[in-house]
């Protein structure tokens, strides 16, 4: 497993994490600042903004994208609203290609309005996820599932454990074709009694690791993720597990937290690099 104290090459910062008050270009200045080697930019974040410049100012501090966050929701009542799900995910892999993203994070989605039929809504995301894979080989950005904690079935995602984004990504990726994979998020997976045993079955198809912690007590379940070490989730053994399978990409640190967005970004940034050196 690698060591992580002082190499913060080795890092990501997802901008969730530092709750969407800052403009892209002064968080990429903040974090080259630090060595940070790579950023999760989310969509919100590049709208008005010049994608070259953005691509120039990431190269000349030798930063990369470790994902772009995050996919429309395949799900929806009619066809026509899941057409247009799907070429908006082909208009944003065409922004991650011009800011060479290591993946498309895929979120995709729960009940459809007014539906209770999670099977059907299942079907809708691998038939969107289908049609979007062929212009994810053209412009060179695998699509990585992100199952998300059961909790957020009926509103996030239908997609929900470890094994079934699996079960996906050989249903409709068999051959590895199209570079399908996954993203493992500790705070949606950690709880998983199969967790170790996918994370090896899933191998080159593990695409990005996201930490957060779990909190005890847990006030908000969406937005009161802990910073590394808060929390109960044994980050260090995931990563292990993780890291075994082959993979060397960021260690992307991803917080949906309401206390820590009322901070300063300087001061986020500072706890997160220790954190993730001392607790991951």
């Amino acid at each position: 497993m690698r060591n992580l104290l002082q190499r913060p090459d080795l890092y990501s910062i997802n901008t969730a994490t530092l709750g969407f008050n800052s403009p892209l270009p002064a968080i990429i200045d903040a974090c080259a600042q630090r060595g940070i080697g790579a950023i999760a930019p989310w969509r919100r974040e590049l709208e008005n903004q010049h994608l070259p410049d953005i691509a120039r100012q990431l190269a000349a501090n030798n930063m990369a994208v470790s994902g772009l966050c995050r996919s429309s929701y395949y799900t929806a009542p009619t066809l026509a609203e899941r057409r247009r799900a799907i070429a908006d995910n082909q208009r944003a892999l065409d922004d991650a290609a011009q800011l060479n993203a290591a993946c498309y994070i895929q979120v995709v989605g729960g009940l459809a309005q007014g539906s209770k039929d999670l099977d059907e809504a299942r079907n809708q995301v691998k038939e969107g996820i289908r049609q979007l894979l062929p212009h994810s080989r053209a412009v060179g950005v695998p699509l990585a599932l992100e199952p998300l904690h059961p909790m957020t079935t009926a509103d996030r995602s239908c997609l929900c454990t470890l094994r079934q984004a699996l079960d996906w990504c050989d249903e409709l990726d068999p051959d590895g074709e199209f570079g399908l994979g996954v993203a493992v998020d500790v705070y949606h997976v950690w709880w998983d009694p199969d967790l170790a045993s996918q994370i090896r079955r899933a191998g080159k198809r593990i695409l990005a690791f996201h930490v957060s912690d779990w909190l005890v007590p847990t006030n908000d379940l969406v937005n009161g993720r802990g910073m590394p070490g808060d929390g109960v989730i044994d980050i260090p053994a995931i990563r292990q597990w993780v890291e075994n399978t082959g993979f060397n990409g960021a260690i992307e640190l991803e917080i949906f937290s309401s206390y820590w967005w009322q901070k300063d970004i300087n001061h986020i940034l500072d706890i997160s690099v220790d954190r993730i050196a001392h607790y991951c």
